[in-house]
């Protein structure tokens, strides 16, 4: 059993945030404490009102409400069913001393665990302010403790509870599909794990996260309307980085991940990050002492380490960028921002697969011989060309790809890249 608490600054914007995913079907209202009426009964005038009436009593306190999650390991959730809940709940809240307090208790279905939601007032009847000062160390954590012994939960300590983060969001290409999931739902589960817990210094850092859960943070184009008004949008993607959901602006999202709010994670992170970067570092040294002889043998090498990488490469199948991801330090770093023997380039030469360099000056060529050629005839064809080579590709890194990481020795030849409109050709990974 996990608490979660959080002292909401708005009861109406609190009070919203549960009922309408009431009205959405994601959720129920399970139990109303010390109200005058049975939950089903209770209409949202009323709820705010029985909060209100505690919380005028005292006019200077700054913090006024209390919010509480109580989350449980998916392992339990068949015996936790509505009536179980309720008494946890109950129990949980007299235990912190709020057992005369009104509150409401809201069952979640958003979540691949089962969790409860309780809100209440901070104020008493008498008008005095319920102390919150240490109430996570010092009140609420013994509280979880007993519980847990008492019922037999899964124990909620930092150990256990990174492992089982780490489980219920499993990086696999299939953990949010377009279509079998509720996107908004997902999209969620997914920044609200990744956001504040890692150390990124910019929206490129943040993707390179996202993209191990198929979610891409996108500004739009440059000379969009969302660029141009600092708007920042989610979406779903496929391995291959395709869009494949309608975009949701970050203000829909609980957390609000707007632009400013990412960039300012981003300065804050420039600083937090710099310890880190010994251990990076060190496991990518500990990595090539191994000599891996290809991507794919350095991103296993580094996987053990639990460091993820990501490459940039254009269409000709040359990595020109190298993200490293430590998932222990929960830091993201460019190669080249560690240093200069980490960059893409360097990083190529000691994998020893300089080779791809010659194979794609060798295509360039080519390309610039086929592009005088169409120009002199004045076909359109050459500038969808041009664009198309200037394509950025992102890649996570397979470790169990088993193949060589190298472009495709087989050239298509200029016919056949129109017919593909856009060097469609599957690179070796």
């Amino acid at each position: 059993m996990r608490p979660q608490i959080t002292f909401p600054k708005s009861l109406k914007r609190a009070l919203n945030y549960h009922e309408k995913k009431v009205q959405k079907g994601a959720a129920e209202l399970l139990h109303a404490h010390n109200f005058f009426k049975l939950p089903r009964d209770l209409n949202f005038y009323d709820k705010e009102q029985r909060f209100k009436d505690l919380m005028a009593l005292h006019e200077t306190a700054q913090t006024k409400l209390i919010h509480i999650s109580l989350n449980f390991h998916p392992s339990e959730k068949e015996r936790l069913d509505k009536t179980f809940l309720i008494h946890l709940a109950d129990e949980y809240m007299h235990k912190i001393g709020f057992g005369d307090q009104p509150y409401l208790v809201y069952q979640h279905d958003d979540a691949g665990h089962p969790h409860i939601h309780v809100l209440s007032p901070l104020i008493q009847e008498d008008g005095v302010r319920i102390s919150t000062h240490f109430i996570g160390k010092n009140v609420s954590e013994p509280v979880r403790k007993e519980m847990e012994k008492q019922y037999g939960f899964i124990p909620a300590d930092k150990k256990e509870q990174t492992r089982e983060e780490e489980k219920q969001l499993a990086i696999t290409p299939q953990k949010i599909q377009a279509g079998k999931s509720a996107t908004t739902r997902s999209i969620t589960n997914v920044l609200d794990h990744v956001i504040d817990r890692y150390k990124y210094t910019s929206i490129h850092e943040l993707n390179a996260v996202l993209r191990l859960y198929n979610v891409k943070a996108d500004r739009g184009s440059e000379d969009g309307r969302i660029y141009k008004h600092r708007g920042l949008t989610y979406v779903v993607i496929d391995k291959e980085g395709k869009t494949l959901t309608k975009p949701l602006k970050a203000s829909i999202f609980h957390s609000k991940p707007t632009l400013d709010y990412i960039e300012e994670k981003c300065k804050k992170n420039e600083k937090k990050r710099l310890p880190d970067k010994k251990h990076i570092k060190t496991a990518i040294d500990w990595a090539m002492q191994s000599g891996p002889g290809s991507m794919a043998e350095l991103a296993k090498l580094l996987k053990r380490e639990r460091i993820d990488l990501v490459v940039r490469r254009n269409e000709q199948g040359r990595v020109f960028g190298m993200t490293f991801i430590d998932h222990v330090k929960k830091t993201v770093f460019n190669g080249s921002d560690i240093d200069k023997e980490y960059a893409a380039k360097k990083m190529m030469e000691r994998l020893g697969l300089n080779s791809q360099l010659q194979q794609e000056k060798e295509l360039q060529k080519q390309q610039t011989k086929a592009n005088k050629a169409k120009a002199d005839e004045k076909e359109p064809a050459n500038e969808n060309l041009g664009k198309s080579a200037s394509k950025i590709i992102e890649q996570v890194v397979d470790p169990d790809s088993g193949e060589s990481w190298a472009i495709n020795k087989e050239m298509l030849t200029e016919e056949q890249r129109k017919k593909k409109k856009g060097f469609t050709k599957q690179w070796e990974i």
